[in-house]
């Protein structure tokens, strides 16, 4: 069974936001600490920030690999240019470069077909220059997903996902591509 954290919990939060908040966090603890623990007791008690600490400084090294925001518009602009051949190579060049064996499908539904590790992901993005993104299009992913036993579905996306496109592709499973996550993705290569 697959462990998944709750979006809710704190160190999820944590986890989305600047590294600074769980250092702030660490100080806080630290200074509770050595105010109320008598010293004996103290180095145990601070073992409790660790937890924070790793959470600080692992999104400290996650915001200084991310690409600056610059950047991210203008991969997001140029991938906007792109006809679909040329925005077909760039994803699959991107994917091959993180080890997953690459086939075009080339059907009206799903666009790719990634493995890597005997998993099966589909990737739908002939639509990525549409201004608004629906749920027929998810829906038809889902149904490629069933059709071809596939283990996960990704859709990729320039504009909008509605709200309740993004409903759907929460409750089966399917990762939204857009924005930042794509502009890492395809980065290198536009």
């Amino acid at each position: 069974m697959k462990w998944k954290m709750s979006p809710n919990s704190l160190f999820a939060i944590l986890l989305r936001s600047p590294w600074w908040v769980s250092l702030l966090i660490v100080l806080v603890f630290v200074m509770l600490c050595g105010a109320l623990l008598p010293a004996e007791y103290l180095v145990f008690g601070l073992m409790g920030a660790f937890p924070f600490l790793g959470i600080g400084l692992y999104r400290a090294w996650q915001q200084l690999q991310a690409p600056s925001p610059k950047r991210v518009a203008l991969a997001l602009e140029r991938a906007g240019t792109m006809p679909w051949r040329d925005f077909s190579a760039v994803l699959q060049q991107a994917y091959k470069r993180q080890g997953y064996d690459v086939t075009l499908l080339g059907g009206p539904t799903a666009d790719l077909k990634l493995t890597l590790s005997g998993r099966t992901t589909l990737v739908s993005c002939k639509r990525w220059k549409a201004a608004s993104h629906g749920v027929e299009a998810l829906r038809e992913l889902v149904a490629a997903q069933q059709t071809l036993a596939a283990d996960q579905c990704s859709y990729i996306s320039l504009g909008a996902v509605s709200e309740q496109a993004q409903r759907f592709a929460r409750d089966n499973g399917i990762t939204l591509v857009s924005g930042q996550a794509l502009a890492q993705l395809i980065l290198s290569d536009v």
